[in-house]
């Protein structure tokens, strides 16, 4: 099923047209109503003017975390406060969130690109999907919440924290699909497999992001649920969930490529690289009104392919991710960077700078501990003492990152201390094949 055929299958030509007159646009506009933008482009030397299409994106300075993290919270609005509607965000590497803001037209689109992702997955008016991610500032629950409302599929917002009650809303109103972690799917999965009720679900269809996942998680949730699993991509910084989703012939994710300009860049020269080649993603907003970002560097390492899918779709296609070009972890959908639980342990007094996140998938599940080594002068063999410390460590912590994560404190010198560049994470899930 195709949602928006007129926009999802047009010629390259046609997409091509489209992009030049958007880019030229946007440029425009963010020239004039960003003073952060018109800045960068003045220092090098770029007028609206010089931007006719997007044979001359490549001349547009890039946008990156730090920049969003300089104009926080609105600077990087190009409307007045008065038309803004929403806000979301995700963390930051400092603590600092990155912004989202939204006028009622980027809800709309926003909502129209869900729908497009969701018909992908083959839901329609007449399903019963679950919203299983989180709502509040993070995208994920109210980017598929107003999505499938647009679709005309009837929602059920429940969030995440009660998988029991997940399952009982379920089966009681025959839900079709859900939205959610694919990690918390498969520990959906096993919940329903030990109540014996996997003949009472009537699922076909799950529609997973916020995390990397590989293949063979995809074949796990298909053949233990009886369904088809779908990925879908997004970041707060260009809207949300709905920038691109894959089809039922998982050959990519189809990028919305009248809604976003997607290009490839190696990370150490920042050139343009060809079709196919694996590079950093960067995508620009062709028409998002509150907070249009041009050029902005998404970490994520991918390549492009821009056939014509079996599907029929036109869109360009974003290829499986090989990693990210900096240390952010996701774990459990929520962005995790080691500086932040760096910054949140120099808080602590009794602790070293020494420490380590030891991050696995335990049941399906991501798990984190953090070792921290002890200060020589905290350590005692008085449990009650390290039990206060411990505490301590988990709160901040919490504070810090919205995880709870298990806390282990190591006697002085028990950690590797490095000479050159140090080592803070063990990633030992398999996230990238």
């Amino acid at each position: 099923m195709i949602w928006n055929e007129a926009k999802e299958c047009m010629s390259r030509d046609e997409i091509r047209n489209l992009q030049d007159s958007r880019l030229s646009k946007v440029v425009n506009r963010v020239y004039h109503n960003v003073p952060y933008y018109r800045k960068k482009m003045q220092e090098v030397g770029l007028e609206p003017g010089d931007i006719r299409g997007v044979e001359d994106l490549s001349k547009l300075p890039f946008t990156t975390y730090e920049d969003l993290n300089a104009a926080y919270p609105f600077g990087l609005a190009a409307v007045p406060t008065s038309e803004l509607v929403r806000v979301h965000a995700s963390s930051g590497t400092t603590g600092k969130p990155k912004i989202g803001v939204y006028t009622r037209r980027d809800i709309d689109i926003w909502a129209e690109c869900v729908a497009r992702c969701l018909t992908m997955a083959g839901i329609s008016r007449g399903d019963v999907i679950q919203i299983g991610y989180g709502y509040g500032l993070f995208t994920g629950g109210l980017g598929a919440h107003y999505g499938a409302e647009y679709l005309g599929a009837l929602v059920i917002p429940m969030s995440t924290g009660n998988t029991k009650k997940l399952i009982d809303m379920m089966i009681d109103c025959k839900v079709t699909a859900i939205a959610c972690t694919p990690s918390y799917l498969l520990h959906v999965a096993e919940d329903i497999e030990k109540a014996g009720l996997l003949d009472q679900i009537h699922l076909k269809a799950a529609i997973c992001g916020a995390e990397p996942w590989t293949d063979e998680m995809r074949d796990q949730m298909e053949k233990r649920l009886r369904l088809k699993a779908y990925d879908i991509y997004g970041l707060t910084e260009m809207m949300g969930p709905g920038v691109a989703n894959d089809c039922e012939y998982h050959k990519g994710l189809h990028i919305w490529e009248d809604h976003f300009l997607p290009e490839i860049i190696d990370p150490g020269t920042m050139k343009q690289l060809p079709e196919g080649e694996d590079g950093e993603l960067v995508i620009t907003n062709l028409t998002k009104e509150g907070m249009p970002l041009i050029r902005y560097r998404t970490k994520d390492l991918t390549s492009l392919q821009y056939g014509k899918c079996e599907c029929g779709r036109t869109m360009a296609r974003i290829q499986r991710f090989r990693g990210r070009t900096d240390d952010m972890l996701i774990i459990r959908g929520v962005n995790v960077f080691p500086s932040q639980v760096e910054a949140a342990l120099l808080t602590v007094d009794g602790t070293t700078p020494h420490y380590m996140m030891v991050v696995d998938r335990v049941d399906n599940k991501d798990t984190l501990e953090v070792q921290v080594e002890v200060a020589e002068n905290s350590f005692t063999d008085e449990v009650s003492s390290l039990e206060k410390l411990s505490k301590e460590v988990h709160e901040k912590l919490h504070q810090a990152i919205g995880l709870n994560a298990k806390v282990r404190l190591v006697e002085p010198g028990g950690l590797e201390h490095f000479d050159g560049k140090s080592k803070h994470v063990t990633d030992k899930r398999k996230l990238y094949t």
